[in-house]
């Protein structure tokens, strides 16, 4: 699809938005008592419900029309086939692969990569099998209690939010801890509680060269030597790592390190040895089930018609939004404590895939990317920023998620949390007029001059678009489904945005120029060179580091 072809669609799209501006939703509600039925789709048990966005049929006959044009269809099979559709690193896109439960082969580069993968998966199903079971212990032979994965981004962002979100699947003796700032705080306030005798640490880089992670790595590695004899490094550690000698030279033993391939994105990376921690922290067994609902998303993804395709319709409405109406924002908001970092997770996987501002081409874009992504958790979020989603300036499109059922038996609580997470999207949706606003304060016996006054302020103008993400239970292979979900949802709109969604060049220039400025930052050199907003901040520094 020709850059003009993708700026006539998004004009063409725009008279949609002007007619569908004139008729709220609550009036396409009120006019059509199918809609619910007629805009949501499922995956196995996981419904999505899309009947609450600025949308008729019409409209998505119009998206769909997009996907087709661009290539969606075209560009999921090239993904599928091991084709190098990342051209910048020129390397294919296969992180699928790694969770594939089929038994055909998958090539890459001519090579049937699945072997790989399940060796180094039966090695982590050995090893993690080994320390939860006492066979692996510490260099004092006590139970190793604590495990510290050092990494950062994709190797700290995917693992924590898995973690957390499984609470209910971890032992309270086995603790799994995630450090990934190279400030100092990060690391001092996570070993502070642990003993050197039961922790053991998981350093994830690929490289073994990754500064943040490096610099966390020696200082985890002094706290054991200093503890325990520069000997019990060995017993302590193990690596997630392509780069075998520079482990081997850390103190890590050969058969405590963990390969994966090029393939394989950092931020796309959390089914591969990345998860290491977290099969550490709920058994292999809930690893296993997690790859295992991720293949299920998967093969719905690949071959479920584009009008009932889930990741299609999710991305196809963020494109939508994007670059039609104009909202700059998309709110996730979880209805679940244990899933408060996953908001964080899609920061970094739609921002650093999608935040690009040239075509695979090299030209610029002639559209806006990349949606701004964030997120808490409801019901704190409703006390905090709900205020701005529901009468601000600005339309932010919501996802909401949310289990039918809990895992505590406490009730009343999961039934409050669902009241809430159903009335949210009902209040975005429906707003309340000022007609509505007046005939409440007149039946409070408020008098005129008092309900003019308050008036203005009690109207929602309402019409403000929300998926909702309903499935029974947040068990491991539903949480593979979900995220999932929003890989291929960010795959779809890269598509639509005719980028490339898996590179990362944003992230090298702030490391190049930090590594130029470490030695002036120690007052070893000059800050001669630097503009002067950097030199006097520089001076600021050194006369105040004491």
């Amino acid at each position: 699809m020709a850059k003009s072809g993708r700026k006539a669609s998004f004009a063409s799209l725009d008279k949609h938005r002007k007619r569908l501006a004139e008729t709220p939703m609550r009036v396409q509600f009120a006019i059509d008592p199918n809609r619910f039925k007629r805009y949501s789709a499922a995956a196995g048990d996981l419904l999505l419900d899309y009947s609450k966005n600025r949308i008729d049929e019409d409209v998505m006959a119009a998206l769909f029309d997009l996907a087709r044009a661009a290539g969606v269809e075209e560009r999921r099979t090239q993904m599928c086939e091991g084709e190098h559709i990342n051209i910048t690193e020129d390397r294919a896109v296969m992180h699928m692969a790694l969770r594939y439960q089929g038994d055909k082969p998958v090539p890459v580069d001519g090579k049937d990569v699945m072997p790989d993968i399940r060796a180094v998966l039966a090695h982590i199903e050995s090893y993690t099998n080994d320390v939860r079971n006492g066979v692996i212990r510490s260099h004092t032979n006590e139970q190793i209690t604590d495990v510290v994965n050092i990494g950062i981004g994709g190797s700290d962002l995917g693992p924590a939010m898995l973690t957390l979100a499984l609470e209910p699947y971890t032992r309270a003796d086995l603790r799994a801890h995630y450090v990934s700032n190279v400030d100092g705080a990060h690391i001092h306030d996570t070993l502070k509680r642990l003993k050197p005798q039961t922790t053991m640490f998981i350093i994830a880089s690929k490289t073994f060269t990754t500064d943040e992670t490096m610099t966390n790595a020696a200082s985890a590695r002094k706290w054991i030597a200093d503890a325990l004899g520069d000997a019990a490094v060995s017993d302590h550690f193990a690596a997630v790592s392509t780069n075998i000698e520079a482990c081997k030279g850390f103190g890590i033993r050969e058969d405590r390190i963990f390969g994966f391939w090029d393939w394989v994105g950092g931020r796309y990376s959390i089914w591969s040895a990345i998860g290491l921690p977290v099969a550490l922290a709920v058994g292999y067994e809930n690893f296993a089930k997690i790859l295992k609902g991720a293949d299920a998303m998967d093969q719905h993804f690949l071959t479920t018609p584009l009008e009932q395709n889930l990741p299609v319709i999710l991305g196809l409405l963020g494109v939508w939004y994007r670059n039609v109406w104009g909202f700059s924002t998309q709110a996730v908001i979880p209805y679940d404590q244990r899933l408060s970092r996953l908001p964080a997770y899609l920061q970094q996987l739609d921002m650093e895939s999608n935040g690009k501002s040239v075509t695979l081409g090299g030209k610029a874009v002639g559209w806006s990317t990349g949606a701004i992504v964030w997120g808490e958790p409801g019901t704190n979020g409703q006390h905090a920023f709900f205020q701005l989603i529901h009468q601000g300036t600005d339309v932010i499109p919501t996802d909401f998620l949310i289990a039918a059922k809990p895992h505590e038996s406490l009730p009343p609580h999961h039934d409050k949390l669902v009241a809430n997470v159903l009335a949210q999207s009902e209040a975005l949706m429906l707003g309340k007029t000022e007609e509505e606003v007046v005939s409440e304060l007149k039946a409070r016996g408020l008098d005129k001059a008092k309900i003019k006054e308050l008036a203005p302020h009690k109207v929602f103008p309402g019409n403000r678009p929300s998926n909702t993400l309903f499935y029974p239970q947040l068990t491991p292979e539903m949480l593979g489904s979900l995220v999932a979900m929003y890989e291929h949802k960010v795959f779809v709109q890269g598509v639509i945005w005719n980028i490339n969604s898996y590179d990362q060049w944003g992230v090298e220039l702030g490391k190049q120029l930090a590594k130029a400025l470490l030695p002036k930052v120690k007052g070893e050199a000059s800050s001669d060179g630097h503009d002067s907003s950097t030199k006097g901040l520089l001076g600021y520094y050194l006369s105040h580091k004491g």
